[in-house]
């Protein structure tokens, strides 16, 4: 939509939420600008009660979208509609909201659709069990794993009052700069899935002027990083690698810890190389790593590239051994690299639900939920984040009609949450104090835990 142009009257019609009731008189809306400088929404995320909210009261039709600065002329509504308007804001439910930010569109959706369904199952459960007054509602939003967009999405977020915590977002790209939006507006974020240490190590430096909102349920790739280089040597025997990452901070970061503790315990890193997100064709690189004969190629990034590299370096011969971390721990990942996945081993961070007694309802509940998709390696943190969120909600949040969100996020401090997860505590940073890394064997399209 360009700023300044004519409007299809459906087009506003679909954005208040009354396109079947509106009585349209005329074909087109004339305005002069951006909409969304007038009341500070976006305007693919307001519904016409957002937009009440936001200060535009039902009044004249050539005047309802008058903001401070831009005046917007309608020419096409009756006096019936502007009713049934103020009629259908009137008699709005109040919710508590919480939010969701994924990947719901693009390379790595299934992982984002995954991490939405353990969020619906805990908010459904919320609904359930008749704790609040109001019904909780989850608003899933897309961040398309692109940074600039999960800031945009921020900023969205933010702007509803009515959403009391985030969960989110699933790459450390874009969970970094979003989280400074959610701090300058002191709302609570849990991140399942985030690994990259910065994201809450930011909270401690000089410039960060914000209270200190962000908590992750996940441990972080210099753990998961370091364990896979100590594995690689001890267990596997390995003193030679080539390392590869996606050049993200998440696969750069999980690589760039691998590399610094495999070569401090004595172990020959042979090459490090970045590649860009969407590439297809690795073979040249592959062609020079197999000249090199290491004896194991440690990727870093998401299992789009990673099915693609295994795949293509068997097809050159190249036998290494191939190591990679918890983005590869999906389903998807034997899509995309087919019989070469076999024999790969994959780091993940945490315990296998399968092993932890708490995790067996919530393992029971899902799949009778959603019996068709494969569990993703970050639904059930997904799950937990979200309860957490209701839990402090309940605990501290919940003030009148309100919604204390400091409070929420003082109550994240000294919190102990028995769950799937097992007992979930936070260290200063913001960081689970559980540490605890999975290395699993691919076999028969199978993630074996091997301890």
């Amino acid at each position: 939509m360009s700023n300044k142009g004519a409007l299809n009257a459906y087009e506003l019609a679909d954005f208040i939420g009354y396109k079947n009731s509106l009585l349209v008189k005329e074909k087109s809306i004339l305005y002069d600008g951006n909409f969304t400088r007038g009341c500070g929404v976006a305007w693919s995320n307001t519904s016409a009660c957002q937009a009440e909210d936001h200060g535009f009261k039902s009044r004249h039709p050539r005047q309802i979208f008058e903001g401070n600065s831009i005046v917007h002329k309608i020419t096409v509504f009756s006096v019936l509609s502007l009713s049934l308007l103020a009629l259908g804001c009137g008699s709005k439910e109040k919710v508590y909201k919480i939010a969701i930010a994924v990947p719901l569109t693009g390379d790595i959706a299934a992982m984002g659709q995954g991490m939405k369904r353990g969020a619906e199952l805990a908010v459904e459960e919320a609904n359930a069990s008749g704790r609040f007054q109001r019904k909780i509602e989850l608003r899933p939003f897309d961040d398309r794993a692109d940074p600039k967009e999960a800031v945009n999405v921020a900023n969205q977020i933010v702007s509803d009052p009515s959403i009391a915590a985030i969960v989110g977002h699933l790459n450390s790209g874009c969970s970094i700069p979003a989280a400074q939006v959610y701090a300058k507006n002191n709302l609570l974020m849990i991140t399942p899935a985030a690994t990259n240490p910065k994201l809450t190590l930011q909270q401690l430096e000089p410039s960060w002027k914000w209270v200190k909102n962000v908590f992750r349920v996940n441990t972080t790739d210099d753990v998961q990083g370091q364990f896979a280089a100590n594995y690689c040597l001890q267990s596997l025997k390995i003193q030679s690698v080539a390392i590869i990452h996606d050049k993200t901070p998440y696969g750069q970061g999980l690589a760039e810890e691998f590399q610094k503790e495999f070569e401090t315990k004595g172990g020959g890193v042979l090459s490090f190389d970045g590649i860009a997100i969407g590439d297809k064709d690795f073979k040249a690189l592959l062609t020079r790593i197999k000249s090199l004969n290491p004896q194991t190629i440690y990727f870093g990034g998401i299992y789009n590239e990673g099915g693609l590299i295994v795949k293509q370096a068997r097809e050159l011969g190249l036998k290494a051994t191939f190591v990679s971390g918890d983005a590869l721990q999906t389903s998807e990942y034997f899509k995309v690299a087919g019989s070469a996945a076999e024999g790969s081993y994959i780091t993940n961070v945490g315990v296998p639900p399968q092993k932890i007694p708490e995790a067996k309802s919530f393992l029971e509940k899902y799949s009778a939920r959603f019996p068709q998709p494969d569990l993703q390696p970050y639904d059930h943190y997904t799950y937990e984040a979200a309860k957490i969120a209701l839990d402090v909600l309940e605990k501290a949040g919940i003030q009148g009609d309100s919604i204390d969100k400091l409070r929420m996020i003082e109550t994240m401090k000294n919190l102990k949450f028995n769950g799937v997860l097992g007992t979930t505590e936070f260290d200063e940073k913001g960081d689970t104090k559980n540490k605890a890394i999975t290395v699993y064997l691919v076999k028969g399209n199978n993630f074996v835990p091997l301890n």
